[in-house]
Parts: C-alpha cells; sequence; structure tokens
C-alpha cells in the first residue's frame, strides 16, 4: 500500500535537494561548445590570406625580374656566360704568388749583401790607406770638400733663384706703374745691406733714405689710392699708397695731408719730411714693394 508523504515531508525533500545543489554536491552539468566550429574557420581564414600574399610577393619579384632589361640583357648573360666558362686553375695560382715571393726575397738579400760587401770594401781601403800614412785626413778632406762645394752650389741657386725674381718684379714695376722723383734731397741710405751704428737701425734697408730738411713737401709719386695712414711702429707716420700690384710707402713724415681711402693724383703733394719713428734725423723712407716685396728705388728711377 503506497505510503501518503504529508506536504511537511514534501517540503523537507526539497529543500533538502535545494540545499545540496547549492553546496555543489549536484550532479555536474554538462557543457557543448558550440563555437569550435567558427574558430576553426577563423584560422583557416588566417592561413589562406597568409597564402595569398607570399604567392602575389613571390609573383611580383619574378615580374621585376623579368621586366629588369640589365639582368637578362644579351651582354649581362654574355658576360656571365664568360665567367662561368672561365677555368681557374688555383694550383697555377699558387705556385705563380710562391715563385714571386722568392725571387723579391732573393732580390732583397742580393742587395743587402751588396751593401755589405761594399761597406767591407770601404773599411778594407781606409784601413789600407791609414797603414800606408795616407790616412784618414785625406778622407776627411774629400768629403770636407764636397760638402762646401753642395753649400756652394745651393747658395748660387738660391741667389739666382732670388735674383731672377727680383728681376722679374722690378721689370713689372716698370712695365706698369710710372714714376716721379718724391722729393727733392740727398740720398743717405741706400737699399739693401747696410752697416749701422746702432743696433736700433736694422741692417736690411727695404727702402731708400732721402735726407731733405725738416718740412719739405713730399709728392706723390704715383697715382693711387691711399690704403693706409698710420703713426705707429719704426715707421713713424707713414702712407701706403696702392696701384695694381705696386705699393709705395712714404716713412718719417712730419705731417700727412691725405687720408685713407683718398684717390691721389701724380705729383700730388701728400704729406712733409719728419724723423717720427725710428730716425736719426729728417728725412723720407721712400719704399717700392710689388706684390708685397720690396725692390731698390734707385732701380726704378733717378732719385
Amino acid at each position: 500500500m503506497e505510503r501518503t508523504i504529508s506536504v511537511e515531508e514534501r517540503i523537507r525533500r526539497a529543500e533538502e535537494i535545494y540545499e545540496k545543489r547549492r553546496q555543489g554536491e549536484s550532479r555536474p552539468i554538462t557543457k557543448v561548445n558550440v563555437n569550435n566550429s567558427q574558430k576553426k574557420d577563423i584560422k583557416l581564414l588566417k592561413k589562406m590570406i597568409v597564402q595569398i600574399l607570399v604567392c602575389i610577393s613571390i609573383y611580383l619579384a619574378i615580374y621585376a625580374i623579368y621586366n629588369n632589361k640589365y639582368v637578362f640583357s644579351e651582354d649581362f648573360i654574355k658576360k656571365a656566360n664568360e665567367i662561368l666558362s672561365y677555368d681557374t686553375n688555383f694550383g697555377e695560382l699558387y705556385q705563380n704568388a710562391k715563385n714571386q715571393i722568392q725571387t723579391w726575397f732573393q732580390a732583397i738579400t742580393t742587395q743587402e749583401e751588396g751593401q755589405e760587401q761594399t761597406e767591407n770594401t770601404q773599411v778594407e781601403n781606409q784601413t789600407e790607406n791609414e797603414e800606408n800614412g795616407i790616412g784618414g785626413a785625406t778622407t776627411e778632406e774629400t768629403v770636407r770638400d764636397e760638402t762646401v762645394q753642395e753649400e756652394t752650389n745651393e747658395q748660387e741657386q738660391s741667389q739666382g733663384t732670388e735674383l731672377s725674381q727680383t728681376e722679374q718684379d722690378i721689370q713689372n714695376v716698370k712695365n706698369t706703374t710710372t714714376f716721379v722723383k718724391p722729393v727733392e734731397g740727398t740720398i743717405s741710405s741706400p737699399y739693401g745691406r747696410r752697416d749701422t751704428a746702432t743696433g736700433n737701425v736694422p741692417k736690411d734697408h727695404t727702402g731708400t733714405d732721402i735726407a731733405a730738411p725738416m718740412g719739405t713737401k713730399i709728392k706723390s709719386a704715383t697715382e693711387g689710392e691711399v690704403v693706409l695712414v698710420s703713426e705707429e711702429g719704426d715707421y713713424g707716420k707713414h702712407i701706403k699708397i696702392q696701384i695694381g700690384e705696386v705699393s709705395i710707402i712714404y716713412a718719417h713724415c712730419n705731417q700727412i695731408f691725405v687720408n685713407q681711402g683718398d684717390r691721389v693724383i701724380q705729383g700730388q703733394e701728400i704729406a712733409e719730411v719728419g724723423s717720427t719713428g725710428n730716425s736719426t734725423g729728417p728725412h723720407l723712407h721712400f719704399e717700392i714693394r710689388y706684390s708685397e716685396r720690396t725692390v731698390d728705388p734707385q732701380s726704378i728711377l733717378e732719385l
């Protein structure tokens, strides 16, 4: 006979089942993933895209090479065939290099032996001369004479070059510029080397000194531009006038009548004779230069 379950019993059993389910003791529920097929499709799509890109890259590379005229030109193919057809004999190359190195070493050895033999011969000759009384004096004198001769030749060549340059400068000055006498007076010190009474006066005189009374007017020997008016240095008050490659300096002036930047004409009064700067008395230091190399003024005009 079926047992009758009361309402309270049913409620109690229901609460037990609920409690068990809530605590995780109920039977596990099977989960079914419905997205697996979708993920597989995405992976296949990515793989297909990569393969397509690789194929496109290979196609572009082949197309570029095929359309490059130089790579597949007849000249390029011909040169490639020549290189490939060339038979390199490495054994022969090695043998040639070996022979060349041996020849080089033999030449060096022969040269060293020759130098050693020459030195030995010289020592033997010197010893023999000394024993015979001819001795090292003759050898020393010979060496000394050869050294003196070489120095003399060098000095002559140097002087010849210097004189040639000086003569060329003088000719250039005469060909490009005309001069008049800048001041009336007496030559007190010519151009070139000179003996000085004091150490203040330079021995290498770069111009010609014309002695004249204090205040005598100085005329411009040429036309040109006044490029310098100064009171500094051994020149004292001085002027520099430029005309092309030629420049003229008027030094030790008492007064100056022109300014830097002025244009002067030939014969124009530009200054007065004085004794400023490193000077021993009233005079005009008259200096001519060509490309800043001094020349003897008396070789250009009569002073």
